[in-house]
Parts: structure tokens; C-alpha cells; sequence
């Protein structure tokens, strides 16, 4: 209906074991974040009556909407940039553009292709979203409003994608400029939401931010109506409206755009050298009396000095990702600025230790505020690394690289050392906002020093993650789509616990039994992504244990408050992590190169 691309992709879909794992994987999750709820309730109080059910039922929906939304929408957007970047990665996608594809057929084909896998998972977490109208307290309008946010939310979220791949060349450009523009997406929602723009009413977050839609949806109470006349479906539907609105409009600037951006500028040889001398005119200055032309010769620049160790020369004294990272770098900081000067707020307001009403009252202001700030520092670093290695991959370098007398020592170093300098305001951006709170006695001396030194053990942790995921899977879309979506999932499993839990105090013992089965999931999915392909035994310990110690540094600071003991869990536990990745890299330097390559990745 849209083209071959499209008709390819669904024929080839279905094939793939992933398909079906997807699928039964994120319906799982949410069938379990019910159940832990449940057997965290029933521990706590007995549920006598409909009433009592019903509560749940509220509780339920506040979790499981919101946690569908990120999740589908950080899906949408990864799969709609990585079906385009692979084709660019692959240079195949020039071949696509000398056929008789339409711009429409392409862009369009490739917007379904990245929607497929994310619609997949979203249809079957269907059935257990609306199985919480049978607990009562939520109402089938709410549940059916819900689902139109989160699916025009996936529809935007793929084709803003699929947009950026287009006209972006390199893929970490691609992922970082998608994860930044979804950031300040949600960041303008909570900015209006709170009435800092005077010119706009705090009532149209809902339609400025997807989970703003989605958390007015799931309140037990309608809010009012934006539009002076009522509108079937509320805001909700206006909400919808609104995001596929931005859908169509990017999708009509792909389609206009196509072979604009492709081949991209930088692809386009502007100064390349010549066998022939290239005639120029002289200026007027220097020209002479009878306005004779002169022969400049192409001549190439001087070789510059390269270090002991080139891995690490190349990272950091060439543009090896792009000049365009600048501009990367540039709207972290301006998202950084944004997120102090929202920090400066809270502390002149006295509010700096108080809980927002968006989080039950749970979460601190300034924890709201600066936690998302870090996740997304840690993204992007994630994002350089395994594309750091897939770089090298898809343009046949590594396969030279690998002959030449680099040891794995230079290589592993030159690479981590070098993605932390490339994203050193990544790095450096939340220690500052860290200092400025320890500054304005918002932080004590003792946590800061905690948190300075997690912050760059993390750090280290997603830059060798996205080493290994890179060395061990050959396709470049299953290595950034695995290494990405294990930081997303680990940081938002341990924020989605981290709420049940402050809804729900008690013991350790009381909280551990109904967090197990999240446990031991959360440890089999960990060792599936990066220790199934090279395993090892510190990798295997590593897998099991990071979630159970990740759970207990959460209850030990929840529940007994002890700062040193989530400290020591935190830093020693993903520091063995990283180290258990580092070793057989340097010992072993093995790269997937086709031969372990399954059915799934063909």
C-alpha cells in the first residue's frame, strides 16, 4: 500500500524470533509491575471490599500508562533512526534513490518499517491495559484515551526519527539529536505545566507533552475542557490531534527533503584533490592587465603527527563523528542551563527538599529535575560508544585495523578515553549542577562526594557497555539497539521500583519476595543482551547480581536511609560490571564478524 519497503518488512517480520520475544517480553513487564504491586498491597493492608480494589486499580493505571508511554515512545524513536541510519550505514540507501521509489515510497516504508516492531509491542500490552477496568476505579474511556495518546505519541515519535536519519549522515548524530529534541519535548510540557510561561495556561501542557496527556488521562477526576466548547474525548483527543499533526508535518519534510539531504554534504567531495589543475579566475585585485587566467594546483596539506597510540589521535584530534556535534553539544548544555536555572528556582523558593504533586508527593523537586538530566547524559554517551564501534565496522575499517599492530590495549582505551572526551560535556555538565547544589547547601559534603564518584563510574559503565555490545553483535542495528535499550530499561526499572517502593514502605524482607520475580527477570534479560554471545563467569555473576544489589541499595536508602551503604553497593557492583566487560575485551579482542550471527540478525 505504501511501497515494496513497507511490503518487505512486514513479509520478513513475522520470521524473526525477536518478533515474537518482543512482544511476550514487554507484556510480561507490565503483567509483572501488577503483580508486585498486588503482593506489595496485600502484605500492607487486606482488601475487604470493591473499594479497596478499586483504589488499586487507580494506583495500577497511574503506573502502567505512563510506563507504557516512555517505553513506546523511546521504541518508536530508536526504530524509526535506526531503519534509516542502517541504510546509510550500509550506503545502500543511495541505491534506493536510483530506482524508481518515489520519495514518499521510501520515506514512507521506512516510517512503517520502524513503526512495526514498536506497534507489535504495543498491541500486545493491549489486553493487560484494559484488564485494569475490571478492578474498577478506572473507566473504559479513560483506558481507550490513553491508548490514542500513546499511539499517536509511537506515530510521532517514529517519524521525528526516521526525520532526523534523513537528514543527518552519521548515526550518533542521528540518536543524539532524536533523544535531545524528546527531552525538551517532555521538558516544554513540565515547563508549562508549571505556569512558567504567563502567556500560555498550565491546561495546555496536555497538548504540548504526551505524558502530560497521559497523566491528566489517568486522574480519577476529567479535567476541564481546554476548548471553550466540549470536544468528544476531551483533551485527550486534542492532545492526539496535536501529535499527529507533527507527524505529518515531518513526514512531508522528509518527503520534500529526500534528495536534498542524500547524499549528504559531507558525502560531496568540495575539495578534493586532482590529477588535473583546476582553472580559477583571479580576483579583480590581483588580476592582470589582460585578465589572464592562472592554474592552481590541488595539493595535499602536510601529514600531521600522529600519537603512540592512533585510536585514541583520531578520537580526539579528528572529526571522526561528524562536525555536527558540536551542535549536539551545544543543546545539552542549553537543556543543562534549563535544568540549573530550574534548580536555582526551587532553592530561592525554599521548595528545593519539597515533592511535587506530578509524583504523588513522592519525589523531590530537585531530584525531578536533575535525574532525567543525568539518564540522558548517560544515553548519549552509551549512543558514542557503540557507535564507535559500529562506525568502523560498516565502513570496513575494522577489519584493517584489526591487522595492523594496535594492541587491545590501545584499542579499548583509545576508545573509552576518547568518547569520554567527545561527550566531556556530558561528563562534566552534571558534576557542575551537582557542585552548584553542594554550593547552595542543597547537597552535604559527604553526598557529594557519593554522588561524584557514581556519576563517572556510570560513566565508564555505559561507555564499555557500548564497547561490548558493539564487539559481540555483527548487525549494527541489533548492537545500538541493544546497548541502548539496556540503559533505558535499567534506569527506568530502577525509577518504576524506586515508586512502588516509596508507595509502599515496609521491611526488606517484606519488599524482597514481591520484587523477585523483577529480579530474577531484570538479571536473565541483562545476561541475554551481554553475556550470551562471549560468556563468561564474571559476566554471568555480573548479570544476576547487578539487579538484586541494585534492588538493595534502593530499599537500604528508602527504607534505613544509609547513604554509604548505597554508595558502596552502587559504585563496587557496575565498577565489577565494568571491569567483568573490560577483560575479555582486552584478553580475547574478539569482534562478531558474521560467524556468530543468528537468524534474527540476517
Amino acid at each position: 500500500m505504501i511501497g515494496p519497503i513497507f511490503q518487505r518488512e512486514t513479509a520478513t517480520l513475522p520470521r524473526r524470533g525477536r518478533h515474537f520475544v518482543n512482544r511476550v517480553v514487554f507484556a510480561m513487564m507490565l503483567f509483572a509491575i501488577i503483580c508486585t504491586t498486588w503482593l506489595l498491597l496485600a502484605g500492607i493492608q487486606p482488601v475487604q471490599n470493591a473499594g479497596d480494589l478499586a483504589r488499586f486499580g487507580v494506583l495500577i493505571f497511574q503506573l502502567i500508562a505512563p510506563f507504557q508511554l516512555i517505553v513506546l515512545l523511546f521504541m518508536a524513536a530508536l526504530s524509526g533512526s535506526i531503519a534509516v541510519s542502517h541504510e546509510k550505514d550500509k550506503q545502500t540507501l543511495l541505491l534506493l534513490l536510483m530506482t524508481s521509489l518515489t520519495n514518499s515510497e521510501v520515506v514512507l516504508g521506512k516510517i512503517g518499517a520502524g513503526l512495526l516492531a514498536t506497534l507489535n509491542a504495543f498491541l500486545a500490552s493491549l489486553p493487560i491495559v484494559f484488564s485494569i477496568i475490571l478492578l474498577g476505579g478506572v473507566s473504559i474511556e479513560q483506558v481507550l484515551s490513553c491508548t490514542w495518546v500513546t499511539l499517536c505519541a509511537i506515530i510521532a515519535s517514529a517519524s521525528l526519527g526516521a526525520t532526523i536519519a534523513f537528514w543527518r549522515e552519521k548515526t550518533f548524530q542521528t540518536i543524539a539529536v532524536t533523544m535531545l529534541i524528546i527531552a525538551l519535548w517532555l521538558a516544554l510540557g513540565e515547563v508549562i505545566a508549571a505556569g512558567e510561561f504567563s502567556i500560555v495556561s498550565p491546561s495546555f501542557a496536555t497538548l504540548a507533552s504526551p505524558l502530560r496527556a497521559v497523566w491528566d488521562v489517568t486522574q480519577p477526576i476529567a479535567s476541564k475542557s481546554i476548548l471553550p466548547f466540549s470536544v468528544p474525548g476531551g483533551n485527550a483527543m486534542l492532545s492526539g490531534v496535536c501529535m499527529l499533526g507533527i507527524a505529518f508535518a515531518l513526514t512531508v519534510l522528509s518527503i520534500r527533503r529526500l534528495r536534498i539531504w542524500n547524499p549528504s554534504r559531507e558525502r560531496r567531495s568540495v575539495n578534493a584533490e586532482s590529477d588535473e589543475p583546476a582553472v580559477v579566475l583571479v580576483s579583480n585585485e590581483t588580476a592582470t592587465a589582460d585578465n589572464s587566467r592562472v592554474v592552481r594546483v590541488w595539493k595535499s596539506r602536510a601529514p600531521r603527527r600522529v600519537w603512540n597510540n592512533p585510536v585514541l589521535w583520531r578520537e580526539m584530534r579528528t572529526w571522526a563523528y561528524g562536525r555536527k556535534v558540536l551542535i549536539i553539544q551545544l543543546a545539552y548544555l542549553t537543556i543543562g542551563l534549563m535544568v540549573g536555572i530550574g534548580l536555582r528556582q526551587c532553592i530561592l523558593n525554599g521548595v528545593a527538599f519539597q515533592a511535587t504533586s506530578f509524583q504523588e508527593e513522592l519525589v523531590p523537586t530537585t531530584v525531578a529535575l536533575i535525574a532525567p538530566f543525568f539518564v540522558l547524559s548517560l544515553i548519549i554517551i552509551n549512543a558514542l560508544a557503540v557507535n564507535s564501534i559500529t562506525n568502523e565496522r560498516d565502513g570496513g575499517a575494522l577489519d584493517l585495523l584489526l591487522v595492523t599492530e594496535i594492541s587491545p590495549v590501545n584499542f579499548l582505551f583509545g576508545k573509552i578515553c576518547g568518547i569520554l572526551y567527545v561527550t566531556k560535556e556530558m561528563v562534566v555538565a552534571p558534576l557542575l549542577l551537582c557542585f552548584y547544589l553542594w554550593s547552595q547547601s542543597a547537597l552535604s559534603s559527604e553526598n557529594l562526594i557519593f554522588t561524584l564518584i557514581t556519576l563517572l563510574v556510570m560513566d565508564f559503565f555505559v561507555a564499555m557497555l557500548g564497547i561490548h555490545c558493539g564487539m559481540i553483535y555483527a548487525q549494527s542495528r541489533i548492537a545500538i539497539g541493544t546497548s541502548l535499550g539496556t540503559v533505558f530499561f535499567l534506569f527506568l526499572g530502577v525509577a518504576t521500583c524506586m515508586l512502588i517502593m516509596l508507595m509502599f514502605r515496609g521491611s526488606f524482607g517484606r519488599q524482597l519476595a514481591p520484587f523477585l520475580f523483577i529480579i530474577l527477570g531484570g538479571g536473565t534479560g541483562l545476561y541475554v543482551a551481554i553475556g550470551s554471545r562471549n560468556p563468561s563467569p564474571a559476566i554471568t555473576i555480573s548479570s544476576f547480581l547487578l539487579p538484586f544489589l541494585t534492588f538493595f541499595a534502593i530499599t537500604s536508602y528508602i527504607l534505613r536511609d544509609q547513604e554509604l551503604a548505597v554508595f558502596s553497593v552502587v559504585s563496587i557492583s557496575y565498577a565489577f560490571a565494568t571491569a567483568a566487560m573490560m577483560i575479555p575485551a582486552l584478553s580475547e579482542f574478539d569482534f562478531a564478524f558474521g560467524r556468530s550471527r543468528t537468524a534474527d540478525e540476517e
